[in-house]
């Protein structure tokens, strides 16, 4: 990679002079346009010689282990100390590992002013910080704060030597699974109003960074993007979720609130900001499915479990308001949401229970092909049963499977509304 030989000239140079010795010092680096994230990132981002100098060197000992290790054994043959470099060594890399002070050698040497100036790259307002790409690991109190181990992002550090980022994986640091659909918006049924909300959502996220930066209204618009779906069980909230992230190119993760909330003080938090931190900057859709766990309204404080519940809700209100992407929430009541998040939703939609004309729109829709009907009244099924499209998909199922039982594709009306008493059966209703 073209930016190891410029790191390799100037260390060297810097070293040497450190030891009195003189090596030329390198030009400004020039990199060719090959297309590379890394090349991108750099050009995007209009990084300076001193922002390309850090991020090569956090970037140096993933690319090449023994970097650091190579050049110092060429001015210490025999070995020794060599304090003014910094660096660290790792648990299972054994070999040098930079950290602020490397960054300051090869950039300031002894001189206070420019260190203080080079140090200016890891404040929390620099787009190292803002955009997670690199910082300085924290210290026990007391060493100074140059000591830290230089830390480049996992993220970044897979972007760039591999060319891609990995998609995260399910588990406790990660409490989120992706959501995907083999549905298309054809086959989301909905009253006009409601799809017209919708679609808005879609708009937001296909032009949203348009408006905010080529037309100025990034100082007067929060980031992000916050909404409420609210509405009965089997309505299309999901559904809706999968294929907003389907039709705009994102991906969106159903987060699961059962290993995010914990009885442990402090942890839940804990739980979110993993979550926010690994989703921020990267266009995901964030869809907190029974989202009234976490976004229920705050109660009297009465002891200190309410105490810490409302500090929660307060946390999460904060990091959902300053998320720059889409956060949805799904609940079935809409009242069981907080009103501080309600002031706060840019758009709250109402998935109702399907009507008559959506019932035989989904009844339709949801026989396959391969299957016939052989005159099955569904306009009769829509008018008497009033069922959600979930339910009405589960009785689809519960008749096709039946059917395929006889080794027919012939669907009975009997097993159809076999399969309604069932469903109905579920929530204690009995159909006569």
């Amino acid at each position: 990679m073209t930016t190891l030989p410029f790191l390799h000239a100037l260390t060297r140079h810097r070293v040497a002079a450190y030891f009195g010795r003189e090596l030329p010092a390198p030009e400004a680096p020039t990199l060719p346009d090959d297309g590379s994230p890394f090349h991108r990132f750099v050009a995007d981002n209009r990084l300076s010689v001193d922002e390309f100098t850090v991020l090569c060197t956090a970037l140096a000992p993933h690319l090449l282990p023994s970097f650091f290790d190579d050049i110092i054994a060429e001015f210490l043959p025999q070995g020794g100390d060599f304090p003014a470099f910094g660096g660290v060594k790792g648990i299972n890399h054994r070999g040098f590992l930079p950290t602020g002070e490397t960054a300051l050698f090869l950039l300031a040497g002894k001189d206070p002013d420019r260190r203080r100036q080079v140090m200016q790259l890891f404040d929390p307002e620099h787009l190292f910080a803002k955009k997670r790409v690199l910082y300085l690991e924290e210290l026990r109190a007391g060493e100074p704060v140059s000591t830290g181990r230089l830390i480049l992002d996992p993220e970044y550090a897979e972007l760039f030597t591999r060319g891609q980022i990995s998609r995260p994986r399910f588990g406790m640091n990660f409490p989120a699974d992706r959501l995907e659909t083999l549905m298309d918006w054809d086959d989301l049924v909905l009253p006009p109003p409601v799809l017209r909300q919708v679609h808005e959502l879609e708009a937001w996220l296909r032009h949203g960074e348009q408006l905010l930066t080529e037309f100025g209204m990034r100082k007067r618009l929060k980031p992000g993007f916050r909404a409420l779906f609210h509405g009965p069980p089997g309505t299309g909230k999901t559904l809706t979720a999968a294929l907003l992230g389907k039709y705009t190119g994102r991906d969106v993760y159903r987060v699961d609130l059962s290993m995010v909330i914990s009885k442990f003080i402090g942890e839940t938090e804990k739980n979110l900001s993993n979550l926010f931190d690994k989703a921020e900057n990267k266009d995901w859709i964030l869809f907190f499915d029974e989202a009234d766990a976490l976004f229920g309204k705050r109660t009297g404080v009465r002891d200190a479990h309410d105490k810490y519940a409302n500090q929660e809700v307060a946390y999460l209100l904060q990091r959902v308001e300053h998320f720059n992407g889409l956060v949805i929430l799904a609940s079935n009541f809409k009242s069981n949401i907080d009103d501080a998040f309600m002031r706060r939703f840019q758009s709250i939609i109402h998935f109702p229970m399907p009507g008559v004309g959506e019932r035989l729109s989904i009844w339709q829709k949801s026989f396959p092909d391969k299957f016939q009907l052989n005159g099955l009244n569904l306009n009769a099924f829509a008018q008497r049963y009033e069922l959600s499209g979930a339910g009405i998909l589960n009785v689809v199922q519960f008749a096709c499977l039946r059917a395929l039982e006889r080794n027919s594709t012939q669907i009975a009306e009997a097993e159809v509304r076999e399969g309604v008493i069932r469903e109905f059966g579920k929530e204690g209703k009995i159909v006569s």
